[in-house]
């Protein structure tokens, strides 16, 4: 059995849901379906979610919203009339987003009821397609599904319970059409997940199916070595692991959330990145675990930007118990993720990401703190630097590596800021200025890649 996740380009049109009903129906293995909300036609489109997202802020904000509703329903209409099914439906989503509107009063909760409509509306709409066209199937709620989640709102996280509960449909006779991004609290709440939200109802409900295979399509038919939008014709990567995968995610790669491996990752269910518009290619296929290929023992380069470094300078730091507990507290106690800790035996660097600094004196607090309660003999701060990843299995077996990317920095003229590489020895990590990154992913995969084909 397969479960087969639809992203948001995927279910753009009413000519990309056909062609969504036509690998359903052409392939008999598929059994669930986990669809987004609508995504863009075009390049200067608005996304479903988006519209969603502005009828609240009108809501919320006493302006007038109908052009906002409006502008969300005639998205459905076209895709309802393309598809030839039964224009009532329409009513009943209009009747759906008002009676959010008129009775959900609290506005963190009415934006997660609001959003959610976006993969609900697809998923009834795909349901009823794909039975006027011969497949009967069946929309199922995340609530009629059983996938429970915790109840703060627009941050949910699944309860274990629903693994039990989705596994309950796994003898349906129709295809199971379920939709994406949000889950039902105990209180009856919806709540939305926060982030990769279609992709993670995507794992949940494989895993819950106990599927073989999990597919996920998209407008992509490989992930690729480097981002495209960089990296003239970058090589595509044929097979990876949950493990690169997921470092890979983290650093920047948009194709897939790294949260939302962690269901499959557990039972080791494989998943398979197809294309939507071209579903006779074989994808990328991730994996627990694979072959290594001697010749490329780098699987990708990525690069994210938006981090800042505080470094902390003490003589002897290295022989005060508890001097790690007391700084890493400190984060702690101002809510704020480490990402990196680069250190030496006198000096240590913690990596955080900006947009965890909600607030423009965030840096200045945590600064004081650390002066206040460590006393060093310095602390300093580094903002607009961006990170540079390379990720591979191999490479823990490959002598070198590290030198062929600083080697490739140094020729082009680019100063490293940080320089770490994580236990596993599958990633190298590299900070340098964000007005380097683009030159910086170009150098270092030309050194690794350019004998690759």
């Amino acid at each position: 059995m397969k479960v087969a996740k639809f992203g948001g380009s995927s279910l753009s049109s009413s000519n990309q849901l056909k062609k969504v009903s036509n690998i359903i129906q052409n392939d008999p293995d598929i059994g669930a379906v986990v669809v987004s909300a609508p995504g863009r036609r075009f390049d200067d489109d608005i996304k479903v979610t988006d519209l969603l997202i502005a009828l609240h802020a009108n809501k919320i904000t006493g302006l007038p919203y109908n052009e906002a509703l409006d502008a969300i329903l005639s998205r459905y209409e076209e895709i309802i009339t393309g598809l030839g099914i039964d224009l009532a439906m329409l009513e009943k989503f209009r009747n759906t987003i008002l009676s959010y509107l008129q009775n959900i009063s609290d506005n963190a909760r009415l934006l997660d009821a609001l959003k959610s409509c976006g993969e609900d509306f697809n998923a009834q709409m795909l349901a009823e397609y794909l039975t006027a066209e011969g497949t009967p199937a069946k929309y199922y709620s995340p609530e009629e599904a059983g996938i429970y989640v915790t109840d703060e709102a627009s941050n949910a996280h699944l309860l274990n319970e629903s693994y039990e509960n989705i596994a309950r449909l796994k003898d349906a006779e129709e295809v199971i059409v379920i939709p994406g991004f949000f889950g039902m609290s105990k209180n009856g709440n919806i709540v939305t997940f926060p982030r990769g939200g279609s992709d993670i109802s995507g794992a949940i409900v494989a895993r819950g199916l106990d599927a073989e295979i999990y597919e996920n399509y998209t407008d992509q038919s490989h992930i690729y070595s480097a981002h495209p939008g960089f990296i003239e014709n970058p090589h595509a990567i044929e097979e990876l692991t949950y493990r690169e995968m997921r470092e890979l995610s983290y650093s920047g790669f948009g194709i897939f959330h790294d949260e939302a491996l962690e269901p499959l990752y557990q039972v080791e269910i494989p998943v398979m990145i197809k294309n939507t518009n071209a579903p006779h290619i074989e994808g990328t296929k991730i994996v627990a675990k694979r072959e290594l290929l001697k010749d490329i023992p780098v699987i990708g380069i990525s690069c994210d930007v938006g981090f800042t470094a505080i470094s902390v300078k003490d003589y002897l730091m290295n022989r005060q118990v508890g001097y790690m507990r007391k700084l890493l507290q400190i984060f702690e106690n101002h809510r704020v993720s480490v990402e990196h800790m680069p250190s030496g035996i006198d000096n240590i660097s913690i990596i955080v990401r900006n947009r965890n600094l909600d607030g423009s004196n965030k840096i200045e607090q945590i600064t004081e703190d650390i002066n206040d309660q460590l006393e060093p003999e310095k602390v300093e701060t580094e903002g607009d630097l961006a990170l540079l990843v390379i990720v591979g299995e191999g490479m823990e077996y490959t002598v070198g590596l590290a030198n062929k990317a600083t080697k490739a920095l140094t020729e082009n003229g680019i100063n490293i800021r940080m320089m770490n590489q994580g236990a596993s020895e599958s990633s190298m990590v590299f900070a340098v200025k964000m007005s380097d990154y683009q030159k910086a992913l170009n150098a270092v995969y030309n050194e690794y890649f350019r004998n690759v084909n």
